[in-house]
C-alpha cells in the first residue's frame, strides 16, 4: 500500500513511501486491542483507596449493652460495622491493578490499531521535520497546515525532541510520541495520526 508524503505545508512532495502489509494492512484482532487498552487503563490506576477495618478504628473497646434481655442481637463495641462510625467490612485495600499481557498480544492489537487507522484514512506521512526553539505557535501552524488542527492528533517522530515535545506540550488535542514508544490506546484515542518518514520505517522495524 503506497501513501503520498507530504511536507508541513500540507503540499504533496511527490515522494511515495509503501506501508508493510503485516503492520498496515492485517485484518484487525478486536480481541487483542481490547486486551492491551484494558491493561493501559489499569496501569494508569493508582490503587491507593483505602478503608479502615474494625482492628484499625480508634475507639472504646466497652461492651456497649447486656448480653442477654436485650430484645436483640448481641452488641459488640462501638467500631461495629453495623454501627453509624463503625468500620467497614471488606472495604478497598491499596493494590496494583496491572496485570501481565504477552508481548504477541502487544504487538498484534498494535498492528491491529494502525491497520483501523489506515482504513480509516487517518494517517498522514510527512517529511521529517524538527524546530529550532520551542514554540507553541509554529507548532499549531504545522498541524494548520496539514489540516488537522481541529482534530485529535497524534504526532509520531522518530525519537524524542526537546523542542517539539516542549512546542506540543500545551495542546489539549495534539499529543507528540516517538515511534518505539506508541501504545494502542494512543493510537486509537486520536481522530488521525500523523508519522514522519524516519518513524514509519522504526514502526516497522519494531512491529513487522
Amino acid at each position: 500500500m503506497e501513501v503520498n508524503v507530504l511536507n508541513i505545508k500540507g503540499e504533496a512532495t511527490g515522494k511515495v513511501v509503501t506501508l508493510n502489509e503485516s503492520v498496515f494492512g492485517i485484518e484487525p484482532n478486536d480481541h487483542a486491542i481490547y486486551l492491551d487498552v484494558k491493561q493501559y487503563l489499569a496501569a494508569q490506576r493508582q490503587g491507593t483507596a483505602k478503608s479502615k477495618e474494625r482492628s484499625e478504628i480508634s475507639g472504646s473497646t466497652r461492651k456497649l449493652g447486656r448480653q442477654k434481655g436485650g430484645g436483640g442481637a448481641r452488641r459488640g463495641d462501638i467500631n461495629s460495622p453495623v454501627l453509624v462510625g463503625g468500620a467497614r467490612v471488606f472495604g478497598p485495600k491499596p493494590r496494583n491493578y496491572d496485570f501481565k499481557l504477552n508481548k504477541k498480544v502487544k504487538a498484534l492489537a498494535r498492528r491491529s490499531a494502525l491497520s483501523y487507522k489506515v482504513q480509516e484514512n487517518a494517517l498522514v506521512v510527512v517529511e521529517d521535520f524538527t524546530m529550532e526553539a520551542p514554540s507553541t505557535k509554529g507548532f499549531v501552524e504545522i498541524l494548520n497546515g496539514l489540516n488537522v488542527a481541529d482534530k485529535k492528533v497524534l504526532v509520531v517522530v522518530a525519537g524524542a525532541d526537546k523542542n517539539l515535545y516542549l512546542s506540543s506540550r500545551n495542546l489539549q488535542k495534539a499529543k507528540l510520541a516517538a515511534a518505539a514508544n506508541i501504545n494502542t490506546y494512543g493510537i486509537l484515542d486520536a481522530n488521525v495520526m500523523v508519522v514522519t518518514e524516519s518513524a514509519l520505517n522504526t514502526i516497522h522495524e519494531v512491529l513487522a
